[in-house]
């Protein structure tokens, strides 16, 4: 069962948090997601047939990005502590745009490699950077904020996605590069949005009225900075969260190759499998946004969220028993416990990872958490393409594990573990009066 949700005021179920600049940062992130939708679906094409790489030499590509891209989320964290969130976004939508362009003007594998790499980098950044904004401008509605806005992303590629495909009917190495400065014009419309942006009060600075003299975000005096490197909580809940993260792998990667491989299913299932799961993010994500509003809420959903994995886990294994019905249907089953899985831990995630940072350190500490997807993008289709090569065994193994996984954070998080015991410092920070405007306390409050 799910917890007992918050009450929430009715004219706020219509209203999306954070005023002006929370609905212009969601059409950002919209934009965002449908320039990328047009590419993303067409880059390996891209470098199959107008670069004329290899498969392996894409491989290479594709995993030295990854390697890069991983340092993105803490060097964004770190900067977004001593900087305004919404020019460190500028500046990487820029430079994402401009090593999208950079890869029309050479077929030379170096240089394709490093300008995807340089790409990469700031994509990464992007992610914890918009979270970090989102977190200071909804305030205590950001667990809602967040449910609105990846359910307008997931919008956003699905029309991208439809653009491409309607694109390449063309075929010609024109439609692909028409589709890749489609996506460089959508960073630098984004840019020109999120300059519009206030820069939103965050905790450790002061960000001083359009009145005023400046509009630098300034320092609040403080004895010593908590860093998450020495969080012994924060970490080991980072770690948690990387195989947390594995729902993305296991429907993008490892359904696709169960029903190829291993049932009775038709191969046309695969698609409607992720068309399936963008439904149901859309449908679902805003209403369950209610049961994880606060800490203890967020710590209530790691159980059905544990639920939900072994339910998937299960059903997998028996879909490979079963003619093309029943494994259709056990596969459909799987991908709606898996979708839950998703939609919930998203939820959770976002609120516990704001709520166990400390206000003065929150750009450093979410960078450390943006880790956990980096790290399981790399190690996830590694363990999926392993469950599917073990069989139908390995899939109630993989959801007990990412159960065991649930009650272990359920416990790291608890209320009554003493901050002291994690290792990170002891800060002492200013009354609740004293406090900026629109700050958040270290609970995440």
């Amino acid at each position: 069962m799910l917890p007992t949700p918050s009450r929430v005021p009715s004219v706020r179920r219509f209203s999306v948090p954070g005023g002006r600049d929370g609905r212009l940062m969601l059409v950002v992130a919209i934009i965002d997601k449908v320039g990328t939708g047009l590419w993303m679906g067409v880059a390996t094409l891209y470098f199959v047939y107008v670069t004329h790489l290899s498969v392996a030499q894409i491989g290479m590509l594709l995993g030295v990005s990854g390697v890069l891209g991983i340092a993105g989320p803490p060097l964004a964290g770190r900067l977004a502590d001593r900087f305004p969130v919404t020019r460190l976004l500028v500046a990487a939508q820029l430079v994402r745009g401009a090593a999208l362009v950079a890869l029309l003007t050479t077929h030379d594998f170096g240089l394709l490699v490093l300008y995807s790499a340089l790409g990469a980098l700031p994509d990464r950044a992007s992610s914890v950077l918009t979270k970090l904004f989102a977190a200071r401008v909804a305030g205590p509605q950001r667990v809602r904020y967040q449910a609105i806005q990846r359910t307008a992303v997931n919008i956003g590629w699905a029309v991208g996605g439809t653009g491409a495909a309607a694109v390449l009917t063309v075929g010609t190495v024109a439609a692909y590069q028409v589709l890749l400065l489609a996506n460089a014009a959508s960073y630098l419309v984004m840019a020109v949005l999120t300059l519009r942006c206030t820069e939103p009060p965050a905790p450790g600075r002061v960000v001083m009225g359009k009145g005023g003299t400046t509009d630098r975000a300034l320092p609040v005096a403080r004895t010593e900075v908590p860093t998450p490197w020495r969080d012994r909580r924060y970490l080991s809940f980072t770690v948690t969260e990387i195989w947390l993260f594995l729902d993305d792998s296991v429907l993008q990667v490892g359904f696709p190759l169960w029903i190829v491989h291993a049932t009775d299913a038709p191969v046309g299932l695969a698609p409607i499998v992720l068309v399936l799961n963008s439904v149901l993010v859309i449908a679902l994500q805003v209403p369950l946004s209610r049961f994880g509003e606060t800490r203890a809420a967020a710590r209530r959903l790691l159980v059905p969220i544990g639920a939900a994995f072994l339910t998937g886990g299960a059903a997998l294994a028996v879909s490979a028993t079963g003619g093309p019905w029943f494994a259709t249907a056990a596969v459909l089953v799987a991908a709606v416990a898996f979708t839950l899985a998703e939609i919930l831990h998203s939820l959770s995630s976002w609120e516990l990872s704001v709520a166990l940072a400390p206000g003065e350190a929150q750009g450093a500490y979410l960078g450390v958490h943006g880790l956990a997807q980096s790290a399981q993008r790399s190690l996830g289709p590694v363990v999926v393409g392993v469950a599917v090569s073990v069989g139908p065994s390995a899939w109630p193994v993989l959801g007990a594990t990412l159960a065991l996984a649930c009650l272990a954070q359920h416990r790291l998080v608890r209320p009554s573990t003493a901050r002291a015991a994690s290792g990170a410092p002891t800060v002492r920070t200013p009354p609740d009066t004293a406090r900026p405007a629109g700050a958040v306390r270290p609970d995440g409050s």
